[in-house]
């Protein structure tokens, strides 16, 4: 427990953290975001992590309504932040339809089946696997771990108050500058030498990634600017420097490695750690005894899991195998987002639904449009996991009630799949199909990267390399997701996260006090909400744009 937690006033029961009006908040603020996600992930190709946004909206809203408490708070913004990362996992998937066949037609009904099954699997497996990595693992979840100290020093007051608003609003100020009126150079310190073999080397003026980096640690955030080294002095330019390859092979290596070692990592926590403890994980399915800790009983699970697949099967017609494996595949890449997120902050849900896209075209004959199916719903139900997650980590430090959190995300989540279904529509009415891929329109950069992969991995011995060794060194307890996400990822967020991290690592040794009061984490949790707020909020603005030139 941080020094912040001990004289914090929390409500014992179920029935004062779960209440209507938090629901109704929560119900209300998924609908906004929700909306304002799909348009700004698909024109901008980015999604910001909503949970320091809904926290301080909960904060204040329930605050002004009165009598509340810190738990009731959490409960409410965990219903207000998912449904935005399910919109996430439909643009960053399903746009690659059109753009391969602008003349595809998708029926609504199936859209509907695919993002709800997404959701319900995302859900299911969440519930499973939540008490094995925020409380036997105990992975940081920066982004959880700051909402949840902003809403306790929030709401005792103080000096400590007085610190965290403080670098929120430094934090703010600074990302209005750098993304609203476009100074700093668009954000990014670019290294031109790097740049001319290909490399995206430089780094990226971000309070927030700053903060992760800090909040993590130096242990993680070293090992993943090992894999940014790796990946960009290594391959892409060392390579090119000694004549192994060329840009283009070098970057299908880096690419496929990085993935490889992503997927590994997956199979290496389900080897491990997953399946040794199947029985506490999954008990909850088969027993009506609440084993291992599950945030519900889930004896309706298999029914659920059996109907998704008879409808992934009959209404999306992708078929039985393909459709066991996306539910399979759900399992693994659920265990990969979890993981990841817990490590790093980031979330790269459709790199998981592409792995997943690619293991179904590899034993079935999945059509085109039905293989990015599989990759909408993989998308869906980690960007949902990866929310969630962050969200009971903030409710392990607030003590909050796991089901009321659950119950609470299910609400958002349901939201969220029905709002973003109906955007994505209204876009296709009013915009027609070539307006996805399209630079002056809606880009969807991310969708394009799925259909770019539909045909397979570009280069499946790096693959396959990162693959094995990602298993070994995973089972050998070296944190290799973030190796993985720093080969895959572009250098200059590693260079960013790797500051923060050499941060922690200086006030460790320099000033063991500083770091003991607790001082750094309260500074990163202002500057990670600052950031994440603003981002929020330029993101609602640009939506409110978009939706009136409809």
């Amino acid at each position: 427990m941080s020094e912040q937690t001990k004289n914090v006033k929390y409500a014992s029961s179920f029935k004062e953290q779960f209440t209507l009006r938090a629901m109704v908040i929560g119900a209300i603020g998924a609908i906004i975001l929700t909306m304002s996600s799909m348009f700004v992930a698909l024109k901008l190709g980015a999604l910001p992590w909503p949970i320091m946004f809904v926290a301080l909206v909960s904060m204040f809203t329930l605050k002004a309504l009165g009598n509340t408490n810190l738990n009731e708070i959490n409960v409410a913004h965990t219903a207000m932040s998912s449904g935005a990362m399910v919109a996430g996992g439909l643009a960053f998937t399903l746009p690659g339809i059109w753009m391969l066949n602008p003349e595809s037609e998708v029926k609504t009904i199936t859209l509907l089946v695919i993002t709800l099954g997404g959701v319900v699997l995302g859900l299911i497996f969440t519930a499973l696997i939540r008490k094995y990595f925020v409380i036997t693992k105990e992975l940081p979840y920066p982004m959880g771990q700051a909402a949840a100290e902003t809403v306790i020093i929030g709401d005792e007051g103080g000096k400590k108050a007085g610190t965290l608003f403080a670098s929120l609003g430094g934090a703010a100020l600074f990302t209005v500058l750098r993304d609203w009126f476009g100074m700093f150079g668009g954000g990014v310190v670019w290294i031109q030498k790097m740049m001319t073999y290909g490399s995206l080397g430089g780094a990226w003026l971000s309070p927030m990634l700053v903060a992760v980096g800090y909040i993590i640690g130096p242990v993680f955030i070293g090992v993943w600017f090992l894999g940014a080294l790796i990946g960009d002095l290594g391959i892409i330019i060392g390579g090119q420097v000694f004549g192994f390859w060329d840009a283009a092979i070098a970057a299908s290596i880096k690419a496929s490695l990085g993935i490889g070692l992503m997927v590994g990592t997956g199979i290496g926590i389900i080897v491990k750690g997953i399946l040794p403890k199947a029985k506490e994980i999954f008990g909850p399915m088969f027993s009506k005894d609440n084993l291992g800790g599950s945030v519900i009983n889930l004896r309706w699970a298999p029914f659920a899991m059996v109907v998704i697949a008879f409808l992934f099967t009959v209404v999306a017609g992708m078929g039985l195998v393909a459709s066991i494996i996306t539910i399979a595949g759900v399992w693994l890449a659920t265990a990969m987002s979890a993981q990841c997120v817990g490590q790093s902050g980031i979330n790269p849900m459709e790199i998981f639904g592409i792995i997943v896209l690619l293991a179904a075209k590899a034993v079935s004959s999945i059509g085109q449009t039905e293989a990015f199916f599989v990759a909408a719903v993989v998308a869906v139900a980690c960007g949902l996991v990866g929310d969630v997650m962050n969200d009971f980590k903030a409710g392990h430090v607030l003590h909050s009630d796991p089901k009321a959190q659950w119950l609470g995300e299910s609400l958002g989540a349901i939201i969220g799949a029905f709002v973003s279904v109906g955007v994505l529509l209204v876009i296709l009415k009013a915009y027609g199909a070539e307006a996805f891929g399209n630079p002056d329109m809606f880009p969807a950069p991310q969708a394009g990267a799925v259909a770019a992969m539909v045909g397979g991995i570009s280069h499946m011995p790096s693959f396959l390399l990162g693959l094995v060794a990602a298993v070994v060194l995973y089972i050998a307890n070296f944190p290799v997701m973030t190796l993985g996400l720093g080969v895959y990822l572009p250098f200059y967020l590693s260079a960013t996260a790797f500051v923060g991290g050499a941060l922690r690592f200086i006030t460790m040794k320099a000033t063991p006090r500083f770091e003991k009061s607790g001082s750094g984490q309260i500074i990163a949790a202002g500057l990670l909400g600052g950031e994440a707020v603003i981002g929020v909020i330029i993101a609602l603005i640009q939506a409110v744009q978009i939706m009136r030139s409809l």
